[in-house]
């Protein structure tokens, strides 16, 4: 994860880039370290440096290292007709790296040639099964291809391997959710959570499939998920406050017909607090919104 000041620095490099106050190699060089995108801006900058030959022969090794950056930022943009020229010179400098293989079936992929692209990988990860990047790129290329199951199914694939992968349990739950197989969501955000207990964005997430799928004992995990949110943030997050409202709601509605004494006080008073924060809130933030939220909760009936 970049850092604010990690982020300002490069910032800063890039306003002067863009001004012409030099420091272009030292701008792409950190844009490398710390693995962010800014494609348009290293393309432009980056065929500055390779069409010149006095600087270009100036990085020394650094030169092949501009050469594959600016190929990747190259195929970000489109251009690829500039990312095949950079491979190509990748290619006649070192005609059996496996890492300019791997830039080749990028740019097979990159036009669209999508069995081509699969059979390229496929031999990529015959020769080193653990590469995680390829394995990604599979996942990508089928979600391109509209295709969720086949996407489901790399995903369940990779995650046998590396299953402390947080980033990819997110993306599968993510696309169970978006095919409403959320049993199987659930499940995933279960494993996000256990993994990172302390990670509010995954109790608000498993709290909202769980609302979705409903049922009384569903609808009170929900409620326990959202509060945990709320403890998380302590007390910032907006979402989890509805949730709270909405959880009290539907399982008041569930209940009905129960004895008086099996209600949960400690519940309802959550719920009354949920409903004051969310009022206050608005109150602050969106006044012109006030009624409409509160007439909203007056609906829901929280007890």
């Amino acid at each position: 994860m970049v850092t604010k000041t990690e982020e300002r620095e490069l910032n800063q490099l890039e306003n002067q880039v863009e001004n012409g106050g030099g420091g272009v190699w030292e701008y792409l060089y950190l844009v490398r370290k710390l693995k962010v995108r800014r494609s348009e801006i290293v393309l432009k900058h980056g065929l500055s440096i390779l069409n010149d030959s006095g600087k270009r022969s100036a990085l020394g090794p650094d030169e092949w290292i501009l050469y594959e950056q600016v190929a990747m930022a190259a195929m970000d943009c489109q251009s690829l007709a500039v990312a095949q020229n950079c491979i190509k010179v990748l290619q006649k400098k070192f005609p059996e790296s496996k890492r300019v293989g791997k830039l080749e079936a990028l740019l097979i992929e990159a036009k669209g040639m999508w069995e081509e692209a699969e059979k390229a990988y496929s031999i990529l990860l015959e020769d080193n099964p653990l590469d995680q990047v390829i394995h990604k790129r599979k996942v990508a290329m089928a979600k391109a291809q509209g295709k969720p199951s086949l996407a489901i199914e790399h995903l369940n694939k990779y995650l046998e391997v590396f299953m402390a992968d947080h980033d990819a349990w997110r993306e599968l739950a993510e696309i169970y959710v978006s095919l409403q197989m959320y049993k199987q969501a659930a499940f995933c955000y279960e494993e996000l959570i256990l993994s990172q207990p302390t990670l509010p964005l995954y109790h608000l997430a498993y709290a909202d499939v769980l609302y979705t799928i409903g049922g009384l004992e569903n609808l009170i995990a929900a409620r326990k998920y959202y509060a945990a949110t709320i403890d998380l943030t302590g007390g910032k997050c907006t979402r989890a406050l509805l949730g709270i409202c909405l959880c009290g709601s539907a399982i008041s509605q569930l209940s009905r017909g129960r004895n008086k004494e099996d209600k949960d006080m400690a519940a309802q008073e959550l719920e009354s607090l949920a409903a004051t924060a969310l009022e206050k809130e608005y109150k602050q933030k969106s006044p012109a919104k006030l009624n409409l939220l509160s007439s909203a909760l007056r609906s829901l009936k929280l007890s």
